[in-house]
């Protein structure tokens, strides 16, 4: 419950505006991104072993404070120093809390401030108390103060939250020992008075819960999980500190097709780095999971953390605590197996690279309608819908065959106008193609999902909805589209309810729905269900074969389940699908020719426009008339292997390839103009981890055709360096003469400085003598 100072990681790189690039050589880096490492054992004498307890952070150290050892409470401070590695107890002056357990501690400037928890002897079960106390302790002088208040206070509690925002304390909900709470009051961190107040807290607030963490992200703070009696949800709940509202973040993950939260749980943590929550551990149903999740703020998608190669993973435990220094989390004690208490420390190195960017590249493009090249007539009132054809046919082979049926009518049109198919793409009108059948604001949607595969509403509040995904439902299965049809399949089975099922199961009915249909049925004559529903007036304006079907399911339920059926494997993602469709399935849809070392590389406009504002300016103002394009990363021209890697990351994301590419690809974010540095953050990754005496020679030429005099240095120390290895390659022979003098230049500078060292040595000892 604790949460500390959070520090963004430090910006990643830049790239040079002269002829030589400067990027670190420091290979291998001894941090690993994901990658888990337990730190050095707290000695039991200094105060290991604990559950219950809070971490927090100041500069470079952790200090934990409190919990419980299983025999007694504590009130010992203690301090981890992250760049020495080394535990101890914390200087520390003026009268400390009372030993307890289920407290609260955050940061604030140069202080640490603890909250209220649970206090007594736990061993002779005597003097035990929740408390609403406020105690300060001062980093710099080692001081404890405990502050006294005017007017109302909190109820004294335990297993509350805690955090820090605009220069206040805000403690949210607990237990009181009778029962849990969802209250929220604020207290001022600074001046000389010092006073409570309750917030009147607004939205889709949380239930009443305890023993959950709470971290504070871009003005909001974060709620996951806890110990909720039967309300125990593993929803997330954001509040709003200048609004005061609450906002329950439940479905998104459904919309988005992605993994869902992580199960339900309590005496987990949270804690927030960049762009992203992380929690871990916990009690979930019965188990300790030791898995380690984040949620995207960005994409409000939770997925689950892959750990580096080697990793030191910690076991599953609850009621421990962390926090975060730097670009590192450090996890203390808990309660593991057995409910034995822990004193281990781990830390978990996070990963910092930017987000990637296709998803909304693709949908910004889609909002702005720039190139479009054909357009859809959709409905009975005929409503004109632009779009691209690379990204429609990459994505749905029923939308593909009508794209080519109305280019194959327009070369018809052609021949009998001009007797040629063969005109200028600028001279072309755009394709159209009919849909008489769909539903313009479903169709939108589907289109969305094309771009980006997120379904978003216009309306998200709209009574409509679950009608409307009806329609999606429809032309998902119409254009052959299985994923969207799990997500529109998984969202009706959230999202219909006793107040809407009705209308669900008509509109079911009439547009042919079996599967849904079926399951508004088993809806309807669910016990808790069917009173309700039948005695609504809606039921008595329901169509007579229809409640004679609800009449046959309530009397034989039987024969069909409640649940709706769907494989959540089924289908593809925008990633896969623009894979395959640059790899082999686009070429006859390809629009431009990019040059390259005189080879000639089809490509489609509106994909390098979505991703790039280099191209996307291009074809705006100044289209070269032969629809040709020569390849440069700004002087340098990439070699076909690099300019394919980078293709891939255009198209759909690929962040894999060889070091060697990486080095020419270190400039082209900046100068193709992507939306971040998240190519650029590879690229460097890459060069600082996999340099080895199998690609060193083609690092080697590539920095040298780059002039980056780091990495060639770099390279060609480590060619001297494994000589014996490198010289039985038979790259070595396709070297330039001026590389092969570079080498044997740094073969003769190495034998020179080892004769230096041996001479220094020499006279070193012969001084001494």
């Amino acid at each position: 419950m604790s949460t500390g100072r959070f520090v963004s990681s430090a910006s990643i790189g830049s790239t040079s505006t002269s002829s030589s690039t400067q990027i670190s050589a420091n290979v291998p880096i001894s941090n690993t991104a994901n990658k888990w490492k337990r730190e050095n054992d707290c000695d039991e004498f200094v105060g290991a072993r604990r559950s219950k307890h809070t971490v927090v952070a100041y500069k470079e150290a952790i200090y934990v404070f409190g919990g419980d050892n299983g025999k007694y409470m504590l009130n010992d401070l203690i301090r981890f120093g992250v760049k020495d590695k080394s535990w101890g107890r914390a200087f520390a002056t003026g009268t400390p809390p009372a030993p307890r357990y289920h407290h609260s501690a955050v940061v604030h400037g140069t202080s640490m401030f603890v909250f209220g928890g649970y206090t007594g002897d736990i061993h002779s079960n005597s003097n035990l108390t929740n408390k609403n106390d406020l105690f300060e302790y001062n980093f710099q002088n080692g001081q404890w103060t405990e502050w006294k208040f005017i007017g109302r206070t909190p109820v004294a509690r335990s297993a509350h939250g805690a955090a820090v925002y605009d220069g206040k304390l805000w403690i949210y909900a607990g237990y009181d020992g009778n029962a849990r709470l969802n209250d929220m009051w604020t207290i001022r961190l600074t001046g000389e008075t010092h006073q409570w107040e309750e917030v009147e807290q607004k939205g889709d607030r949380p239930p009443t819960c305890c023993n959950f963490p709470v971290a504070v992200a871009r003005g909001c703070m974060y709620v996951f999980s806890g110990q909720s009696g039967l309300q125990i949800t593993n929803t997330l709940f954001q509040f709003n500190f200048k609004d005061k509202t609450w906002r329950r973040i439940s479905t998104e993950h459904i919309l988005r097709g992605a993994p869902p939260p992580p199960a339900r749980r309590y005496g987990h943590t949270m804690v927030h780095h960049d762009r992203f929550l992380y929690v871990f551990g916990g009690a979930a149903d019965s188990t300790l999971p030791n898995d380690l999740h984040c949620y995207d703020l960005d994409s409000q998608i939770w997925s689950t953390v892959t750990p580096a190669p080697e990793s030191q993973i910690p076991s599953g435990r609850l009621f421990h605590a962390a926090a975060v220094i730097g670009d590192a989390m450090y996890i203390f004690g808990g309660t593991i197996d057995n409910n034995v208490r822990s004193g281990d420390t781990y830390r978990f190195q996070f990963s910092s690279y930017p987000k990637c960017t296709l998803h909304d590249d693709f949908g910004k493009f889609l909002q702005n309608r720039q190139f479009c090249d054909v357009q859809f007539t959709v409905g009975t009132e005929e409503t004109k819908i632009s779009a691209h054809v690379a990204m429609i046919v990459a994505r749905s082979q029923f939308l593909r065959s009508k794209i080519l049926a109305a280019r194959d009518a327009r070369n018809v049109h052609f021949e009998k106008l001009f007797g040629t198919t063969d005109v200028r793409l600028a001279e072309q009108p755009i394709l159209e193609v009919q849909l008489p059948d769909a539903q313009p604001e479903a169709f939108e949607i589907v289109l969305n999902y094309i771009y980006t595969d997120r379904i978003v509403f216009k309306d998200p509040f709209s009574h409509k909805l679950v009608l409307i995904m009806m329609d999606v439902y429809q032309l998902a299965v119409q254009f052959n589209i299985p994923r969207l049809e799990q997500l529109c399949v998984q969202y009706l089975e959230f999202k219909i309810s006793k107040s809407n099922v009705l209308d669900a199961l008509y509109n079911a009915d009439r547009m042919g729905l079996t599967l849904i249909k079926d399951y508004c049925l088993g809806f309807i004559v669910k016990e808790d269900h069917f009173y309700n529903i039948v005695m609504s007036a809606e039921f008595a304006a329901l169509e007579k074969p229809q409640i004679v079907e609800i009449i046959r399911k309530r009397l034989n339920p039987s024969k069909h389940t409640t649940d709706m059926k769907y494989d959540k494997t089924i289908g593809t993602t925008l990633e896969s699908d623009m894979a395959v469709f640059l790899k082999s399935g686009g070429k006859e849809f390809c629009d431009i020719n990019l040059v390259l070392e005189e080879k000639i590389i089809p490509a489609h406009k509106s994909i390098l426009a979505a991703r790039c504002t280099y191209f996307q300016a291009m074809f705006r103002s100044f289209m070269p008339a032969d629809n040709t394009v020569n390849i440069q990363i700004g002087d340098i021209s990439p070699s076909l292997e690099a300019f394919d890697s980078l293709l891939r990351y255009i198209y759909y994301g690929d962040t894999k390839m060889p070091p060697e590419d990486s080095l020419y690809l270190f400039q082209a974010p900046c100068f193709y103009g992507f939306a971040n540095n998240r190519l650029q953050a590879f690229c460097k990754h890459n060069l600082e981890n996999n340099i080895t005496y199998d690609n060193v020679l083609q690092i080697l030429e590539a920095s040298d055709k780059m002039n980056v005099l780091d990495i060639k240095n770099y390279a060609l120390k480590m060619v001297v360096h494994n000589f014996s290895q490198v010289a039985k390659l038979p790259k070595m022979q396709d070297l330039s003469r001026e590389l092969l003098l570079d080498v044997i230049m740094a073969i003769a500078d190495m034998k020179v400085e080892n004769k230096q060292r041996i001479h220094d040595t020499f006279i070193s000892q012969y001084n001494d003598i």
